[in-house]
């Protein structure tokens, strides 16, 4: 579709979770944070560098292993092998996405500044009164590409690849279908990213699930 490099699954999420004029986000922080750390850990299986173990418990009790732990010089990713290794108990999926996910937001998006992926921006309004900040895509082919890759699975133009089925399935859990801007149903399109995503590798489908239930974690406290 395109000769632009694919980006981590984790900064596709996180430019489809904000709108590319205002750098808002979509969702609330937590709930993103949540979802981006899904995504690092998704790109650890499909790379090879991690296994999950299966376990008939409750969603998110299946256990991480390491397969390969060398350094691959992302900061992030590599700091997620770093805790994956230096923690003597077997992690949970639901666990690891909880402690991880501290944060995640706002060192992903420092990643993107460095990259030159995001730019900040800093805006006066009411006279100048009023100084607010935003992070914008330095050039929109990005979230372009990246959300484009996504429609095109969801409209049947394109089979999809592991990395776009995972990204399919964060978006239609994170409550994210509407910003594809497609016209159709949203209730059809997004029961229809999650099929498509359980079609894929087992393990990928029990994280997607472990982020729906961080979700449902985080929708119970506020309330409390």
């Amino acid at each position: 579709m395109t000769s632009i490099p694919r980006l981590p699954l984790r900064d596709e999420l996180f430019l489809l979770g904000h709108d590319d004029d205002t750098g808002q986000p979509h969702l609330h922080q937590q709930a993103l944070a949540a979802g981006l750390a899904g995504a690092v850990l998704i790109d650890l299986f499909l790379t090879g560098r991690i296994t999950i173990t299966p376990h008939d418990g409750p969603i998110g009790e299946q256990r991480l292993r390491l397969h390969h732990d060398h350094p691959v010089g992302d900061l992030i990713t590599d700091s997620a092998l770093t805790a994956i290794r230096t923690t003597r108990t077997a992690l949970t999926v639901r666990t690891w996405l909880r402690g991880f996910s501290t944060d995640l937001h706002e060192r992903t998006r420092a990643g993107l500044v460095a990259a030159g992926i995001l730019r900040h921006t800093t805006r006066r309004r009411l006279g100048g009164l009023v100084r607010t900040e935003a992070y914008l895509p330095a050039d929109t082919k990005w979230p372009v590409v990246a959300r484009a890759r996504v429609r095109y699975l969801a409209t049947g133009r394109e089979d999809p690849d592991n990395h776009t089925a995972a990204l399919a399935g964060l978006v239609a859990v994170l409550g994210l279908t509407p910003y594809l801007y497609l016209d159709d149903d949203t209730t059809a399109l997004t029961a229809h990213l999650r099929a498509v995503a359980g079609q894929h590798y087992p393990p990928v489908r029990a994280i997607t699930t472990a982020v729906d239930a961080a979700l449902g974690d985080l929708a119970t406290a506020t309330y409390r």
